[in-house]
């Protein structure tokens, strides 16, 4: 099992910026890619940047690119997004995940563990 926290989420002005941390622990050594996903309310839940957790290659959704930027800490076990620009859009409940293979980096439904989740707000 990979157990997941993230933290950092919060109430930011729009064009202001945040950095989500999500440490993981338990067998890390059985993950492959790293990615953050974010739900707003009424909405599905959507990809939003992944990781590949050696090697480092990165995945982005159209809306967040050049925007927001992954990256990954190993030897601390912990992945960052951070949010820069920040928009109302983009007020949601973002999730860490980790996979365990390479699938789609995308498909929520791929990953095979979950954080509980971290409200960030964003106010025009």
């Amino acid at each position: 099992q990979v157990q997941l926290v993230e933290s950092g989420g919060g109430l930011v002005q729009a064009g202001g910026s945040l950095r989500l941390s999500c440490a993981a622990s338990g067998r890390t050594f059985s993950i492959y890619l790293m990615g953050w996903f974010r739900q707003a309310p009424g909405k599905e839940r959507e990809f939003v940047a992944a990781i590949k957790w050696n090697g480092g290659s990165t995945y982005y959704a159209d809306s967040v690119k050049g925007r927001f930027t992954i990256s990954r800490d190993n030897a601390k076990n912990t992945v960052y997004l951070q949010m820069n620009s920040l928009k109302p859009e983009d007020t949601a409940v973002y999730y860490c995940a980790a996979d365990r293979g390479y699938n789609n980096v995308a498909n929520p439904y791929e990953y095979d563990y979950w954080g509980q989740g971290i409200q960030v707000t964003v106010s025009s």
